[in-house]
């Protein structure tokens, strides 16, 4: 599978521009998954529901399915947060996984930029980061796009991962 990533600081529009990029690709005729890290204690399942009450009754695993969709949910307990890579072995194939976050990794990225938030650039000190998708002109040593440019940002990916 082909991996790209959309890394950034908090509030610079990795989210919103995931989500017009898996639009946009899908649009294309591509199939795409998604992996997002959260930095926080997260939780998908709600107390009181039966799959909740597997889970806090010890259950590592538990999958719940309907005609719709499913969801696999597994207990970490006293686990080591697994790795970017072993996360991706659990999806089924397609044709490109985008990635939010991991910025520490190794994949090709673009990075999210909203000057308003202040934060520095993480580009300039990070080769894994291919391009920037920023609200600002910013004079760098790889592209710039407008943040709101989805479909510019989109072609360069595919570009990038040979799509």
């Amino acid at each position: 599978m082909k991996i790209y990533g959309v890394v950034g600081w908090k509030n610079a529009g990795k989210t919103g521009l995931m989500e017009r990029l898996v639009t946009e690709i899908t649009g294309r005729g591509f199939s795409v998954s998604t992996v997002k890290h959260a930095h926080h204690r997260f939780d998908v399942d709600h107390p009181g529901k039966d799959s909740h009450r597997h889970r806090v009754a010890g259950a590592t695993e538990v999958l719940l399915a309907s005609r719709a969709r499913f969801a696999l949910m597994h207990e970490l307990r006293d686990e080591d947060e697994p790795s970017l890579d072993t996360l991706l072995s659990k999806l089924s194939p397609v044709d490109l996984v985008l990635v939010e976050g991991y910025k520490r990794d190794a994949h090709p990225k673009v990075e999210a930029h909203r000057s308003v938030t202040g934060n520095p650039l993480i580009a300039p000190d990070d080769p894994t980061i291919h391009a920037v998708a920023s609200d600002t002109p910013l004079g760098l040593d790889r592209p710039v796009f407008d943040l709101d440019h989805t479909k510019a940002i989109a072609d360069f990916i595919l570009k990038e991962v040979d799509l």
